[in-house]
């Protein structure tokens, strides 16, 4: 394993991209961040807690489940959900949609599709701690934590005190096979 970021490191990233949300959205707005289970939940906390100690704003903070919007549902029969809990009403609202990893774009289209269905925000925006590329769809992200530079058969893992007990972003590389 190689360690990408340090919780130092991470807590920087999120701080960065809290006044990079402050400077764009300035004015009192609906602004909303929502998290995508699991590890997009506490992120976006995170963020919540930073920009109120930049500018004393109390941004919502929800958490949307993506399991039935996926498109390999098919291939992950048991996949276990988790409750959706959007806050207030969307409509209208600057919805910040919030991942610890952004790489191929596939769960982030299913998550504009599980925002939808509760209503019709102005705006959504993503925000990602890591993005490392490979992308499949025409997805970017409007703030990253940190670009790392991954394999497509890498593994990147992120891991958050409230879940994992330790802040902490490591890749893991590919292993090649060495078979005759």
């Amino acid at each position: 394993m190689l360690t990408s970021m340090d919780a130092a490191a991470m807590n920087r990233a999120i701080t960065r991209v809290a006044h990079e949300i402050v400077e764009r959205h300035p004015e009192p707005e609906p602004l909303m961040l929502v998290g995508m289970r699991t590890r997009g939940v506490p992120i976006a906390e995170r963020l919540a807690i930073r920009i109120e100690g930049i500018d004393e704003r109390r941004i919502p903070v929800g958490a949307i489940d993506i399991s039935l919007y996926r498109d390999d549902l098919a291939q992950r029969p048991h996949a276990r959900m988790q409750p959706s809990r959007i806050p207030e009403d969307i409509d209208g609202a600057v919805i910040v949609l919030v991942d610890d990893v952004l790489f191929t774009g596939r769960s982030i289209r299913a998550a504009l599709d599980a925002l939808i269905h509760y209503g019709r925000p102005a705006v959504i925006e993503l925000a990602v701690l890591i993005d490392r590329g490979h992308r499949e769809l025409p997805i970017r992200a409007d703030y990253v934590g940190k670009n790392i530079p991954t394999q497509r058969g890498d593994d990147v893992r992120v891991s958050l005190l409230e879940s994992d007990g330790e802040d902490c972003v490591g890749v893991y590389e590919e292993r090649v096979s060495r078979g005759h």
